[in-house]
């Protein structure tokens, strides 16, 4: 993101296979990726209206491993607002997003005035569930507000962003 950008940076955090890329794809191009396709980090814009003005966002899809901590680690420094996205079909991917959540916090200086939003994604597989009401917990306990999604029928991605 440029210095002089006036866009608002929204950075999206997840292990691989939770279906980022998916999320933002959906958001900003209308389209499901059915394939998995690794990320080292995209970056998208998409303007949206909210509250009678509009709104340029700048969404960061990060890597979905821990490979590149130096590029993580401006992503939080630049960033602005935060989705940390898991999988109900894999619990594994919900432990992952603690280091990242600590990471915003160490570097943000907390998060009273950060938006963070865990996110639970793939409801559209719930008979593969392996994580139960861990993540609301999750979410009270980061202070971080929670929702649930699912790229693969667009089942509330619009409101995330």
């Amino acid at each position: 993101m440029s210095e002089q950008s006036n866009d608002y940076s929204v950075v999206v955090f997840g292990a691989g296979g939770v279906h980022k890329c998916s999320l933002v794809f959906i958001f900003v191009k209308s389209t499901f990726r059915e394939h998995y396709i690794p990320t080292i980090e995209d970056i998208y814009r998409q303007v949206i209206s909210c509250i009678k003005s509009i709104c340029p966002l700048q969404i960061t899809d990060t890597t979905g491993s821990h490979q590149f901590p130096a590029m993580q680690h401006l992503s939080i420094s630049k960033g602005h607002a935060f989705i940390l996205v898991y999988s109900i079909t894999r619990h594994q991917s919900l432990e992952e997003l603690r280091p990242i959540y600590e990471q915003i916090c160490q570097i943000k200086g907390g998060i009273e005035s950060v938006p963070i939003m865990l996110l639970w994604n793939k409801n559209d597989e719930y008979q593969n569930r392996e994580v139960e009401s861990s993540g609301e917990a999750m979410a009270k306990k980061w202070k971080c507000d929670f929702m649930e999604t699912s790229a693969k029928l667009n089942h509330s991605v619009k409101e995330l962003f």
